[in-house]
């Protein structure tokens, strides 16, 4: 049975995402990081659905020990991810430091799934249909500043989340070249401005409903093995161009390598 971890699965898209994948028949894996919304959300699914497959994890993405005590439970218990959904974001219009240095939103967006991609890749490499799915935006920053990463020159909420929501890109980019030829599938996409907390907390209410915004997350992560579709950038469920910088090669691999030093993970592993 293929299973799904999906992160930030308690509200949003992510739950959702959650049950669309479930009604398939699929093992979800679903993560958060409130224990009660966690238990609150796979019980809702299981009342859905009897025969739903539904396991969960805990974790805060502020904390990289957080997301080891995730990797441990999830060995633990013997789930083998085939498909990472990378789904958890926030926007954060104050800048916040936490206690690892990192500035938050670049944190959660993207250095926790880096950090998390990282260190599940030898588990996902052993399945047949390897995937990571990171759920980007529309919302890109087009140029990146790597002496700036945590806003200490200058910080402004929404250039922080567009700066997060590029790195998301490069860093989909870098995983296709470094282990498509291994077979994993990697696919990012902007899932449309979907009415969500987030949506809520940086420009205010509107959007589309949740369901749209999952059902492309959905197809990304259960069509990424389909070539047209494998290390690309997705907008309505098809193939679109991301920023110019994105491309840049070079800065992939700046970005690769300051995020390992940041994370304390291998460059070359």
């Amino acid at each position: 049975m293929k299973t799904i971890l999906i992160t930030g699965a308690t509200d949003g898209i992510g739950k959702q995402a959650a049950k669309l994948i479930s009604a398939q028949g699929l093992r979800v894996i679903i993560h958060g990081r409130n224990a009660e919304k966690v238990n609150q959300t796979a019980d809702e699914l299981k009342r859905q659905d009897i025969h739903a497959n539904i396991e969960y994890l805990i974790a805060n993405f502020e904390d990289f020990n957080s997301i080891d005590q995730l990797l441990d439970d999830l060995q633990k218990k013997q789930l083998k991810p085939d498909i990472l959904l990378n789904n958890a974001g926030i926007i954060e219009l104050n800048r916040e430091i936490l206690p690892n240095g990192i500035e938050k939103t670049f944190m959660v967006n993207y250095l926790a799934p880096y950090y998390l991609t990282r260190r599940l890749m030898s588990v996902l490499l052993q399945s047949t249909n390897p995937g990571v799915v990171n759920v980007s935006s529309m919302a890109q920053a087009r140029t990146i500043d790597f002496d700036n990463l945590a806003g200490k020159k200058n910080y402004d909420g929404y250039e922080s989340y567009a700066l997060s929501k590029l790195c998301n890109v490069l860093f989909t980019y870098k995983l296709h070249r470094k282990y498509g030829a291994s077979g994993l599938k990697t696919v990012c996409l902007h899932p449309g401005m979907i009415n969500t907390k987030l949506l809520r907390a940086g420009w205010g209410s509107g959007g589309a409903t949740v369901e749209l915004g999952a059902k492309h997350e959905v197809f990304a992560a259960l069509s990424a093995e389909m070539p047209e579709f494998n290390g690309k950038y997705l907008v309505n469920s098809q193939p679109s161009k991301s920023v110019a910088i994105s491309y840049d090669t070079r800065v992939q691999d700046r970005l690769w390598q300051i995020s390992a030093k940041l994370t304390g993970l291998d460059e070359d592993g």
